[in-house]
């Protein structure tokens, strides 16, 4: 998964930075984003704090892990079953 070039503490102060009146297309431009990230930055971080996004991004890559997990898991049964043939 490709790495953002913004902290979880930069993209709450864009954020928060907007929240307090600053112009969308003007704070885009300076910050050197679209709009449309923007957009979903607000729909994914809005109303979060700092250590709140943190926590948020810890438990998605923690979920990304397991779910991982999960399919090799899932995997592994399919083909020792396979291999048993019909004897289940």
């Amino acid at each position: 998964m490709r790495r953002s070039r913004f902290t979880e503490a930069e993209i709450v102060g864009v954020l928060k930075e907007a929240d307090a009146g600053a112009r969308i297309g003007e704070l885009c431009r300076r910050v050197g984003i679209a709009e449309t990230t923007f957009y979903r930055w607000r729909k994914r971080y809005g109303g979060l704090e700092v250590d709140q996004a943190k926590k948020l991004k810890s438990v998605e890559e923690e979920n990304r892990r397991l779910k991982r997990l999960v399919a090799d898991q899932a995997l592994n049964i399919q083909v020792l079953k396979d291999a048993l043939g019909k004897e289940w």
